[in-house]
């Protein structure tokens, strides 16, 4: 048993549905389904309890369905059941590498997932098992990152990490501008004043007020997550003040 002492005891997890995708252009890719898994299960090694809310964009995005001839709320609840496909392949993946882990949905969908409940999921969390929570909010007009801080602040976390394909919060997007500015931390609400695109600004809002810091890391690397949580200098935080 690793006997480090984690950094954090009880976090979300924030992956984007295209996290899921590795190298295709639409869909899930099993072996980067299975590298996911095997980063989240290692946080359990660690003694964390992980809330894993997973996107839905590699298959379907409500803000785009204007585009399919879909209303804003026919096209939010699609998404919100993308998110429920990635959550039920994450959690195969999961189980499949050996951990224990209940798929949980927003809304009612019982024949795939259990209904997402915050007293399910703080006994399941307890237990020991890691919970997918799909569908978002289960409303539409909310993203996956306001999901997430939604499930952070329901459930106590400590701390909601935010995987991106960048190293960080910028000041602007580096894979355009290479002159961009790296923030090892910066505050919520330099964050909404900037207008950074790092979450929107609901989910950095109700974080606030909340008092949830956001750790916002490259999924890419290997072994980040566990490296946040062992407290190496990963990422960006956001807080409340400056760190």
């Amino acid at each position: 048993m690793n006997n480090t002492r984690p950094r954090f005891k009880r976090v979300v997890l924030k992956l984007s549905g295209e996290a899921l995708m590795g190298e295709l252009s639409y869909g899930v890719s099993p072996a980067k389904l299975a590298e996911v898994a095997e980063e989240i299960i290692a946080l359990g090694a660690l003694r964390v309890q992980v809330v894993v809310v997973v996107g839905g964009g590699n298959i379907f995005r409500g803000l785009r369905s204007d585009q399919y001839g879909v209303g804003r709320v026919a096209g939010d609840h699609m998404g919100m059941l993308a998110t429920v496909i990635n959550s039920i392949a994450l959690g195969q993946a999961i189980r499949a590498a050996g951990a224990a882990v209940c798929v949980m949905s927003a809304f009612d969908i019982k024949q795939v997932a259990e209904t997402y409940t915050v007293e399910a999921a703080e006994a399941r969390l307890v237990r020991g098992e890691i919970v997918v929570a799909g569908g978002g909010t289960g409303n539409p007009f909310f993203t996956t990152d306001t999901a997430a801080v939604l499930r952070a602040a329901e459930l106590g976390a400590d701390v909601v990490l935010k995987a991106t394909k960048v190293d960080g919060v910028y000041d602007d997007d580096p894979i355009v501008n290479p002159s961009a500015r790296r923030f090892d931390s910066i505050t919520y609400r330099e964050v909404m004043d900037r207008g950074l695109k790092v979450m929107d600004q609901t989910a950095v809002s109700l974080a606030m007020e909340r008092r949830i810091p956001i750790m916002v890391f490259a999924l890419s690397s290997r072994g980040s997550m566990a490296g946040i949580i062992a407290g190496e200098p990963i990422g960006s935080l956001i807080a409340g003040e400056e760190r």
